[in-house]
């Protein structure tokens, strides 16, 4: 089977190292047997995403010697996908409406004195999964904010034991509880990333997902996903992340030089994939 990778940035800024390390890596493993590279705009934010920033992105890519298919997938151009991906979620009814606040959660679990906690931190403890269904269809109706929330204990008997295999770490038992019970829509926001990247890479056909280390523990959630909606299973493979000098991941928020001051300050592509330790795979 043809290997099918993809790198999908969020036009919220420009890209860095770690980027350049995550594109390169997708690339290669593509290129490797043949196969296809795909590009994907996540641009499902839009307070932060910026036309300027996606066409920074294009010009850091094809600076570092990339190739990838048109037309380039903009996840703000099929929100009726995801709404269909929703509305198929709700006739399972896995989904449930939540009005909590941050605040409130907090106070939910000061109250509680302990909440379970999962790789990020304590997990949602599940105030509004106990609402009578006439309640929260009231306050819907009112016009209250909300996210949706997937009830995972729930999803997860619907779908029965579930697995997905990393290329680095081998076959692996899905544990969607370790999330908890995710946001996958907010009333402003049609989806989130959760359910975007899921249903993208089915669509796009995608056969192999490579990403970061750090989003690991997301694909029991996204496996969970694949499983309720019926969408193709593919491989993952979750490479390290690229660190600076203080062994910190690579970061916009906390000052990682980007790609265009590299380039400015006379770097070539060929030294970016050294610095990140990718070798050229060319000859």
């Amino acid at each position: 089977m043809t290997t099918v990778t993809r790198f999908a940035p969020s036009p919220t800024g420009r890209l860095h190292l770690g980027h350049a390390y995550a594109a390169l890596f997708a690339f290669d493993a593509a290129r490797q047997d043949g196969g296809r590279f795909l590009l994907r705009i996540e641009d499902i934010d839009a307070t932060r995403c910026r036309p300027d920033h996606e066409a920074a992105i294009l010009d850091d890519l094809a600076w570092l010697g990339l190739e990838w298919e048109r037309p380039v997938r903009r996840q703000s151009e099929h929100l009726d996908d995801y709404a269909q991906a929703l509305r198929r979620l709700e006739s399972l009814a896995v989904l449930y409406p939540c009005f909590c606040t941050r605040k409130d959660i907090a106070a939910e679990i000061a109250r509680a004195g302990a909440a379970p906690h999962g790789p990020d931190g304590p997990l949602y403890p599940g105030i509004c999964r106990r609402l009578p269904r006439e309640e929260a269809a009231a306050r819907v109706a009112a016009g209250e904010a909300f996210a949706t929330r997937l009830d995972t204990a729930k999803a997860a008997t619907l779908a029965g034991p579930l697995h997905w295999t990393d290329r680095a770490a081998g076959r692996i038992a899905a544990d969607p509880a370790s999330l908890g019970d995710v946001v996958l829509a907010r009333k402003e926001t049609p989806t989130s990333y959760h359910l975007a990247v899921t249903l993208d890479d089915h669509l796009q056909g995608v056969t192999l997902v490579t990403r970061g280390q750090d989003l690991f523990h997301a694909t029991h959630i996204h496996r969970l996903l694949q499983a309720l909606l019926g969408l193709d299973v593919p491989t993952w493979h979750h490479h390290p992340l690229v660190r600076g000098e203080d062994g910190q991941r690579l970061a916009k928020s906390a000052g990682a030089p980007s790609l265009r001051a590299l380039r400015d300050g006379g770097a070539t592509a060929a030294e970016v994939r050294r610095r990140v330790g990718l070798e050229s795979t060319d000859g």
